[in-house]
């Protein structure tokens, strides 16, 4: 790990980097034509699925409905209710409301259907905790689509999603594990692939990441959140006047860079409050904070809720 003061040379890698999966489910589901599921909403997570055998309709209100066959694979990044299909029209069953058999604690075997064409898939809910993710989720669109046979330069996709295939149509011992596994990276890749081809991932934020100074000063305030960053001392650290560096970082992040740099500590700081049960005040020195009441009132400030109720609250807001 880099020591916190050096800055990065790849802030929108090093963002990426903080996409580790926590709270994943995975599912490997059978269908049959005539079929239609009605996936719930689940609030803060990423729905993901890959047809490794047939193809079915994707429908995500507010998105253009797509087809999914063999090679590609589908994010749903707000955890938004939508319905996976043979064909329109089809009366969707609710995903609860089904028999599924649980093979591990995060993997299950759905089967469900008409008796007909078959199509076999992945899907599965993820979730991330980090506050670096959930910066970059919330920029993403309703529904992300990578087609990993149209795109020479993936060609590693292609044989990831190769091997998944295999492993979910004979189910060897052990392959619930190997499915999660690459579940996970293709889960990281689909948004890779947006950030590098849509045009709204060249504006804002992101493209603040990008900009070879002001994406240091986001990484060494990451990195560092404690530290007693000012204006000052951010645009010297990446040898910019102060002045200079304020404007360009309001204009890029669309926000000041204090304003940032204080919602940065609170969203890591609730992130320590759902890992440890360390004391308010060991927290606050963490960040930096003189005291806990101080730490205490910028954080019901920012965040709306006291370091308390944060903590008991079970999802991450």
């Amino acid at each position: 790990m880099p020591e916190p003061w050096k800055p990065s040379t790849d802030p929108l890698g090093e963002a990426l980097h903080f996409l580790r999966m926590s709270g994943s489910f995975y599912c490997l589901s059978e269908f049959t034509a005539p079929w239609a599921l009605d996936l719930p909403s689940m609030q803060d997570c990423v729905m993901f699925h890959v047809v490794t055998a047939g193809e079915c309709r994707l429908e995500v209100a507010g998105a253009e409905t797509c087809t999914l066959r063999p090679g590609a694979l589908a994010l749903v990044p707000h955890g938004r209710g939508h319905i996976l299909s043979s064909a329109p029209d089809v009366a969707a069953a609710k995903l609860f409301d089904l028999p599924r058999e649980l093979v591990s604690d995060r993997y299950e075997h759905l089967r469900h259907g008409g008796g007909g064409t078959p199509t076999t898939m992945l899907c599965a809910a993820v979730r991330f905790e980090d506050p670096s993710a959930h910066h970059l989720l919330q920029l993403l669109p309703r529904l992300i689509a990578v087609d990993a046979w149209n795109s020479p330069e993936l060609e590693w996709l292609q044989s990831t999603l190769r091997f998944l295939s295999t492993e979910a149509r004979e189910l060897r011992a052990g392959g619930e594990t190997v499915i999660t596994r690459l579940a996970d990276i293709l889960v990281i890749q689909a948004i890779r692939a947006w950030i590098a081809t849509a045009p709204q991932a060249q504006t804002g934020w992101l493209r603040a990441l990008r900009d070879k100074q002001i994406g240091r000063a986001i990484a060494l305030i990451h990195r560092d959140p404690a530290r007693d960053w000012t204006v000052a001392t951010l645009a010297s650290a990446v040898g910019m006047s102060r002045s200079a560096f304020a404007a360009r970082f309001t204009e890029l992040v669309g926000e000041p860079a204090m304003h940032y740099l204080l919602r940065w500590k609170m969203h890591a700081a609730l992130k320590w409050l759902k890992e440890s049960d360390a004391p308010l005040s060991q927290l606050a020195n963490k960040l930096g904070y003189e005291s806990e009441a101080a730490f205490s009132r910028a954080f019901k400030r920012t965040m709306g809720v006291s370091p308390g109720a944060a903590r008991r609250q079970t999802v991450v807001p």
